[in-house]
């Protein structure tokens, strides 16, 4: 199975699309939630069905492996010929909160199809990449023409806190030479990308305070200022009045990817009549290479609970995304200062920095490994690859490169725009899911080529 040509490596891909299929189906109805402690057991069946079916596919060696703390992870082995190159292939069967049953067109954890879509939480982010590697290794048999480890990893969604750890204590066991990571979209359903940059994520708390307790609005409103006007005032400065980022200091960068065309941009946002874009430049631009804020969410009472009272205190989760190319530490500090510097009236402000931290990545996208990559895309989907961006963070992806810097790591897609990944109605074009598969199967075979 090593050597196939091109067209019976296609017809086994089309063999096994039917059975990838089904497995995804199974994989979505179990709701592997890990940020949700009452799931825990699910991802750990989760792990155990990833297992299985490993093994079904010829795996001649699988662990399921776990840092302190940490979600199940699975490894899985596939020796290659004698030379040839370790590939790794990554996803994730950890998945995001559903966000509502009751708002999904079906039930987030009972796939259906429609209109050649298969819906269901985790149908595209990222049981998809989970299938789309064992559809692979199925179609050359499991035994493909270059080395390869499967990792499917358990707590992206959670921000892979112990990946770090499972890194380090299963280097020996990950080492290799080519990492392919399907964790990440393409712009159409017939238009393959390599993602090669990704934004990098801060936050902070910002608290403020005026009062030492709740006092009457009619009593002593007027010369007394309420606390959460007061961060309003604070949170309205984020931006300038064209909706670009008004933090100094941020990273800014432009590249020369063509624009998107904006009617179907809002239609897949689904922005409401009349709402306008912020900032400036091309859509590609504001997504990948600008800064955006967002106010997460804010303490305060809700509507059906108020009083006539000024709020003595009033907080906000504030998330700042940053272009490539910037610094976590100096941009938590300035989103930190600029919060500090905005608070009116004297009112007391304290800001706590997040946890939640993700730096900046780029790659470089040059070399062998990305020619083999362009020239197996482009013959899968019929269309030449295209470089994108992300405007989200993943950091394990540096988290990998640091580690073993002398991989070249290929980040691919297995959604598109109206995949709505974390979303509802979360869904997977399955037309594109069988491209992606043979995308990956004519890429181990000219891994395999280059080789020799």
């Amino acid at each position: 199975m090593a050597h196939l040509p091109s067209t019976a490596l296609t017809a086994a891909v089309t063999d096994a699309l039917p059975s990838a299929r089904a497995d995804l189906e199974r994989l979505v109805r179990i709701p592997s939630i890990w940020a949700d402690p009452a799931h825990a057991e699910d991802t750990h069946r989760s792990a155990e069905a990833v297992a299985e079916l490993a093994r079904g596919a010829g795996a001649a060696d699988v662990r399921i492996i776990a840092a302190d703390g940490g979600a199940p992870a699975v490894v899985a082995h596939f020796p290659g010929p004698a030379g040839s190159p370790t590939v790794l292939l990554y996803a994730h069967h950890d998945v995001q909160p559903t966000g509502g049953d009751d708002q999904w067109s079906s039930p987030p954890f009972e796939p259906t199809e429609r209109d050649g879509r298969l819906y269901g939480r985790g149908a595209a982010d990222d049981k998809a990449g989970v299938m789309t590697h064992l559809a692979v290794l199925r179609a050359y048999g499991g035994r493909p023409p270059v080395g390869v480890t499967l990792f499917i990893e358990g707590e992206e969604e959670s921000g892979s806190p112990t990946l770090p750890a499972l890194l380090r204590e299963h280097h020996e066991l990950l080492t290799c030479d080519v990492i392919v990571i399907a964790d990440a979209a393409n712009p159409a359903v017939d238009v393959p990308a390599l993602t090669t940059s990704l934004r990098g994520l801060v936050d902070v708390t910002v608290e403020v305070a005026m009062l030492e307790q709740p006092v009457h609005s009619g009593v002593y409103g007027g010369p007394v200022g309420d606390a959460l006007t007061a961060l309003c005032h604070a949170l309205a400065a984020l931006h300038d009045e064209r909706g670009e980022v008004a933090v100094p200091g941020l990273v800014h960068r432009s590249s020369e990817a063509p624009d998107v065309d904006e009617a179907t941009f809002r239609s897949d946002v689904r922005l409401l009549d009349g709402v306008e874009l912020l900032g400036s430049g091309t859509i590609p631009d504001r997504v990948w290479n600008k800064p955006a804020v967002a106010v997460l969410g804010i303490d305060a009472p809700r509507v059906v609970d108020v009083s006539n009272v000024l709020l003595p205190r009033a907080r906000a989760a504030v998330s700042l995304r940053l272009a490539p190319g910037d610094d976590t530490a100096k941009a938590q500090t300035a989103l930190a200062n600029h919060l500090e510097a905005n608070v009116p009236w004297g009112a007391q402000v304290t800001v706590t920095p997040g946890t939640g931290t993700a730096a900046p990545f780029s790659l470089e996208s040059t070399g062998s490994v990305y020619d083999a990559a362009r020239r197996s895309f482009a013959e899968a989907y019929g269309n030449p690859v295209v470089e994108t961006g992300i405007g989200g963070s993943i950091p394990f992806i540096g988290e990998f490169a640091r580690t073993f810097p002398g991989a070249t790591v290929l980040v691919t897609g297995v959604g598109d725009p109206a995949s709505r990944w974390h979303g509802i109605d979360e869904s997977l074009d399955l037309a594109m899911f069988g491209k992606a598969v043979l995308a990956e199967a004519l890429l181990l075979a000219e891994l395999a080529s280059d080789a020799t």
